[in-house]
């Protein structure tokens, strides 16, 4: 039985991914959040999850079980935000809510590497008979 990484990361590597750029996309618009003109950008999971590329399937031991797939793919589209209270000069950068969403994305980040970090020792313990 070989031990395939894609399937024991469980797409946490993926994630990581995802919120590597979601977080270089929110530091881009709190760069720009006086700059005239500018919109906010920003990246979501739904979109990510929309996506055809690098379809993970789930394994099932049984020919009865539903065959499951998702995709954890980085989308290359961005979105644009909807302003809450846009500035006269066009720009569309909420600071608030960006920095606000830079550190639940930074929090996330951080959840995503610590299941990765698990997994991994996991497998590194598999691997020496747990010492």
């Amino acid at each position: 039985m070989s031990i395939s990484f894609k399937d024991a990361f469980a797409g946490h590597d993926q994630m990581l991914l995802f919120r590597t750029a979601r977080a270089s996309v929110l530091a881009n618009n709190i760069a720009n959040s006086d700059t005239p003109n500018y919109k906010a950008r920003d990246m979501s999971f739904e979109s990510m999850l929309s996506t055809e590329r690098n379809r993970i399937s789930l394994s099932g031991s049984d020919d009865q079980h539903i065959a499951g797939q998702s995709s954890l793919a980085g989308s290359d589209e961005l979105l644009y935000r909807n302003p809450s209270q846009p500035s006269l000069d066009g720009n569309t950068v909420d600071m608030q809510r960006e920095q606000a969403e830079f550190t639940q994305n930074s929090l996330q980040f951080d959840t995503s590497f610590m299941f990765l970090d698990r997994k991994i020792s996991g497998m590194k313990k598999a691997l020496t008979g747990g010492q």
